[in-house]
């Protein structure tokens, strides 16, 4: 497939910047406009997104639907596809468990089209070196090799629809996870009047956590309204292999809590207004 035409299901933060990444390797990339946000039609614009009316519009032309959307809408956006009767390839690059990712292959191969499993992990684009989109499927590498003339990273994982996804929860798990526990830690501590005891204790024994701390309440809670739904699909995946979930269900509500300083940058949150918050919520 030289010169792809792609429809991008939608240029948020992240979807944006692949997008960018597939036009630079010579890919035609649509986005829907009908019912999108001024912020997303600058985005679309920015990164070089040819406008269609509609799905409808945009499906018909495309070999290629990518989806890169909040986790809780990824089902939804492949019902959409598949109600188009999409034939081509479909690629869901959502941050959602196996299970999910599955049942998201089987909704667009009944339609009749061809499955790829995605997940990315890293920043939005801007750079080399900083993303990676993991695929897996049995033209995994058909998708990868769309990206090879650009600054993303697209590795391939397997023929195994599902396996991306799994890898993205794993990887989350920890990375995201542990920003929502290291914020409740520090809330618990002011809470019982101890929390600068416990940065002394840190400074001797865990240096790099105090750190992290004010990193997570600065830089990751004005995004941490999109992990609410990340963190449940993890906590599922959790279940589903027979492991407790109350990890990153608790993440879940960590994030959710946050909520209100969705976008809040230069400068971020203090830790004291996170644990303000994190402790009186509402």
């Amino acid at each position: 497939m030289t010169h792809p035409i792609i429809t991008l299901l939608h240029p948020g933060n992240m979807g944006s910047t692949i997008g960018a990444c597939a036009t630079s390797s010579g890919a035609r990339v649509l986005w829907a406009s009908e019912r999108r946000s001024a912020a997303s039609r600058a985005r679309a614009q920015q990164a070089g997104l040819v406008e269609a009316k509609n799905l409808a519009e945009a499906v018909a032309q495309s070999d290629i639907v990518l989806s890169v959307c909040p986790p809780e809408f990824a089902s939804e956006v492949a019902t959409l596809v598949a109600a188009q009767k999409f034939t081509g390839i479909y690629v869901d690059a959502n941050a959602v468990s196996r299970a999910t990712a599955e049942e998201i292959g089987r909704i667009v191969t009944e339609a009749g089209a061809s499955f790829v499993d995605g997940g990315i992990i890293g920043s939005p684009v801007r750079k080399a070196g900083t993303t990676r989109m993991y695929l897996s499927g049995e033209k995994a590498g058909e998708i990868a090799r769309l990206f090879s003339a650009s600054m993303l990273d697209a590795r391939v994982v397997s023929a195994v629809p599902g396996e991306a996804s799994a890898l993205k929860v794993v990887y989350a798990a920890w990375t995201k996870g542990t920003d929502a526990l290291i914020l409740a830690i520090r809330a618990l501590a002011a809470h019982e009047g101890v929390d600068q005891a416990l940065l002394n204790e840190w400074k001797v024994s865990q240096p790099a956590l105090e750190t992290k701390s004010i990193k997570a309440a600065a830089a990751v809670a004005p995004k941490m309204w999109r992990y609410v739904g990340e963190m449940r699909e993890i906590a599922e995946a959790f279940k589903s292999a027979g492991l407790p979930s109350g990890f990153h269900s608790a993440a879940a509500e960590v994030s959710e809590r946050l909520a209100g300083f969705k976008d809040q940058t230069e400068p971020g949150p203090t830790v004291a207004a996170v644990l303000e918050k994190l402790l009186r919520p509402s």
